[in-house]
């Protein structure tokens, strides 16, 4: 399901991210609950880990492959809560860690998932 997601990203922003592992895990390791304070593993749906775009440079030596994680546990528990399609669920965590990896914070894709701060 996370391969047929990423074939309906557009090719210009895939392009973007065939150097990018996509890896489907069960939870989130404990480094990372730590890391990211969560009371839960189910708190975490998706997560990018690597250096985002605006901050890489050509001199730098990458040890490690920029990775977006999906956890399915979560993404599962989460499907069942909610009855909303599984697959677009998938798809929404991806193109948010796509995002991540596009160099913006989580407030500036709920602006733009928002319509722009629809004003009144």
């Amino acid at each position: 399901m996370a391969d047929e997601a990423m074939g309906t990203i557009p090719p210009e922003l895939r392009a973007h991210v065939s150097n990018v592992l996509v890896r489907v895990e069960d939870f989130p390791d404990e480094e990372t609950e730590e890391e990211m304070e969560l009371e839960s593993p189910f708190d975490l749906l998706g997560l990018y880990r690597g250096v985002d775009l605006m901050r890489q440079s050509v001199s730098d030596v990458r040890m490690t492959m920029d990775a977006i994680f999906l956890y399915r546990r979560p993404i599962l528990d989460y499907w069942c809560e909610t009855g909303e399609d599984l697959f677009h669920i998938v798809r929404h965590v991806l193109v948010h860690e796509i995002g991540h990896h596009f160099g913006f914070s989580d407030e500036d894709m709920e602006r733009i998932e928002g319509g722009y701060g629809d004003e009144e």
